[in-house]
């Protein structure tokens, strides 16, 4: 049987066929986020490391791809958008052109969306841009490891090419199009580029973490691979190889600060 074939027989009911840039299909992808419980977790896990990561004080807290996800619940007064027009969801808008004062936002936090936008390279200028002093970037995104770059050739639907020479791709869709490494290759690969081209944002930390819940979580394309009571095993085995994430991650936490 073909990874191919594999995926139709697993693929979840809800968004089975349907088209990835289509909105409704974002929308659907929040209904199966709260029907899967091993799903939820790992996003309770991920928008509580977003609102403990947040700077001190007031001001706006932007969320990129907000369309799916419900990080409004951990950050009060939270800005969502997405860049299609979603139910729900405050504003449409471009991460590459963002509709911000210079210095005004406290934050910009995300997940899984900076390796679906074409030019990272304009999204990061917006960033500093809209930042305040002090302002930070937070993000969960795809992560390369050994582990990851396996499952993410073999078994992952989306597009990952950890050998692309620039950190942009051509884009006909805002979802279907996208290079899961591009996080790896700006953080990681070209760190020194990065560091030269942006010396106004530091990065503060980089930790590859989820080696294994996501996969058998069946993300949000496929069903649940394994029963929901079998989470806390799946933790325990997780924090039994923490000190090897940077072989088994398949993401990272990921936290810039504004000079």
């Amino acid at each position: 049987m073909t990874v191919a074939n594999l995926r139709r027989i697993l693929a979840h009911p809800l968004t089975i066929g349907m088209d990835l840039d289509d909105p409704a299909t974002t929308a659907l992808r929040k209904e199966v986020i709260s029907t899967k419980p091993l799903l939820k977790a790992i996003y309770d896990e991920w928008y509580g490391m977003l609102a403990a990561a947040l700077p001190p004080g007031d001001g706006p807290v932007l969320e990129l791809g907000s369309g799916a996800g419900y990080c409004d619940r951990y950050i009060p007064r939270l800005i969502t958008s997405e860049v299609f027009h979603c139910p729900g969801v405050q504003l449409q808008l471009d991460a590459q052109q963002m509709p911000f004062p210079t210095g005004s936002l406290r934050a910009i936090v995300f997940t899984g969306v900076m390796h679906h936008i074409p030019n990272v390279r304009l999204f990061l200028a917006e960033a500093s841009r809209c930042l305040r002093v002090g302002g930070k970037v937070v993000m969960v995104e795809p992560w390369v490891t050994p582990w990851s770059r396996f499952v993410y050739t073999y078994l992952h639907h989306e597009p990952f090419d950890t050998e692309a020479t620039d950190w942009s791709f051509p884009s006909s869709g805002p979802l279907s199009d996208a290079n899961i490494a591009i996080p790896w290759m700006v953080f990681k690969r070209d760190r020194a580029i990065f560091e030269s081209e942006y010396p106004e944002l530091c990065i503060e930390e980089i930790r590859p973490f989820l080696p294994f819940r996501y996969v058998i979580s069946g993300g949000l394309a496929l069903r649940n691979l394994v029963p929901a009571f079998t989470n806390p095993l799946w933790i325990g085995l997780e924090r039994i190889v923490e000190p090897w994430m940077q072989q088994l991650g398949m993401y990272a936490f990921i936290a810039l600060r504004r000079r």
